[in-house]
């Protein structure tokens, strides 16, 4: 892979102990875990002792102080794990949960949560989705009501990713009840409070290897200290953390695109049909040219939102431009590459339809293309 003018030495120097260690250590137990339905806790730990979860975050808790841009080659590099789930559950707690307590949390909250997070020691969560709220941040029900030195919270949250094995959870809760999203607040809670549950891991197409939960919160009391940043702040937090949740699948489809792009070049010059290799057919040169585009489109658009991103530049309408088109190409690609596998693509031994299945949730997860192009709409004075 040829250096990209986006990353310094430091970056390609990160992605390269990724790439053995996605090699060795990931890659080879994909389908085993996919089976399973889970991938070993110890992963995360791994990753920690490895220092590849504190790429971004800050020096005085055990990080390395970088940018946006060692989270760009951790994502890039999880493709080819060979497993979505996989990647999803790292980066969940990478990307999401992590950044959220190193954004808004004070300097006790980041000894409890971020320090031992960045090592892998203890995992988390972000619950902002309900049964009946999902792009609508402000319309969930879920509520918190101060009694005391606490908040007493009742609700329940709905497509968790790490929600069975997470040990703390970011929870959106209202905390004023009449002020809609201005009265949304994100609180830490930990695994094992009296009145949280597990109430069910979640049967998914894809990502088989991650666990998502439905997760129930019965008079659950925390310490107010427990509150992320300010009381009634917790849209403005999530919407800071979606932009770079959005970014990240953005740069994770391109990544995948491309993996399934490649795995598919090498079957169509080995395959033949009619005596010759399948790849020298015109009709799928032309789609191998249709594909090469749309990716190498993807990935100009997503870097360049990043370049803005990483230098403070307002970029939300790139965001949402990027989460759409990357995420929407990457579902595309892997659906022509199961065409030019013809039925081989459609059984379960073959990569791209795992890619397919596990890509057909980015389009969905982390604002839906509909709710991006809105935002598009919105920002150009529409």
């Amino acid at each position: 892979m040829k250096k990209e003018w986006l990353f310094e030495e430091e970056h390609e120097m990160f992605r390269d102990s990724l790439r053995r260690w996605v090699a060795e250590e990931l890659a080879p137990f994909a389908d085993e875990w996919e089976e399973q339905g889970e991938f070993p806790m110890e992963l995360y730990r791994r990753a920690g002792e490895l220092g590849f979860f504190g790429g971004a975050m800050p020096e005085t808790y055990g990080g390395v102080g970088g940018d946006f841009r060692y989270h760009t080659v951790f994502s890039e590099e999880l493709a080819h794990s060979r497993s979505g789930g996989v990647s999803a559950g790292l980066g969940l707690h990478g990307f999401v949960a992590l950044p959220a307590v190193a954004a808004f949390g004070n300097d006790e909250q980041k000894r409890r949560f971020l320090e031992p997070g960045i090592r892998g020691e203890k995992i988390g969560a972000l619950a902002v989705t309900e049964p009946d709220t999902g792009s609508d941040v402000g319309g969930i029900r879920t509520k918190a009501v101060r009694d005391g030195d606490e908040y007493v919270i009742n609700g329940s949250k709905m497509f968790i990713t790490n929600g069975a094995r997470a040990d703390f959870y970011i929870v959106a809760c209202k905390t004023d009840l009449e002020r809609g999203y201005k009265g949304v607040s994100q609180i830490l809670v930990e695994k094992g409070t009296p009145g949280f549950s597990v109430s069910r891991k979640l049967d998914k197409l894809g990502w088989r290897a991650s666990d998502t939960a439905e997760l129930a919160f019965d008079d659950v009391r925390v310490p107010v200290g427990n509150l992320l940043g300010e009381e009634n702040r917790g849209f403005y937090q999530i919407m800071h953390g979606f932009q770079t949740e959005r970014l990240v699948m953005a740069v994770g489809s391109v990544a995948a695109a491309q993996r399934c792009f490649d795995i598919t070049m090498k079957y169509a010059k080995e395959r033949k049909a009619f005596g010759r290799p399948i790849g020298t057919f015109q009709v799928n040169r032309h789609k191998f040219a249709d594909m090469l585009t749309w990716i190498e489109a993807a990935r100009r658009l997503t870097y360049h939102t990043i370049w803005l991103f990483i230098n403070g530049l307002d970029c939300a309408k790139e965001i949402a431009m990027c989460k759409v088109y990357a995420c929407e190409t990457a579902v595309k690609v892997a659906d022509m590459c199961i065409q030019i596998h013809g039925g081989y693509g459609y059984m379960m031994e073959y990569e791209v339809q795992r890619i397919w299945r596990d890509q057909r949730i980015q389009p969905i997860g982390g604002g839906t293309s509909e709710v991006q192009k809105e935002i598009i709409g919105r920002l150009l004075g529409l």
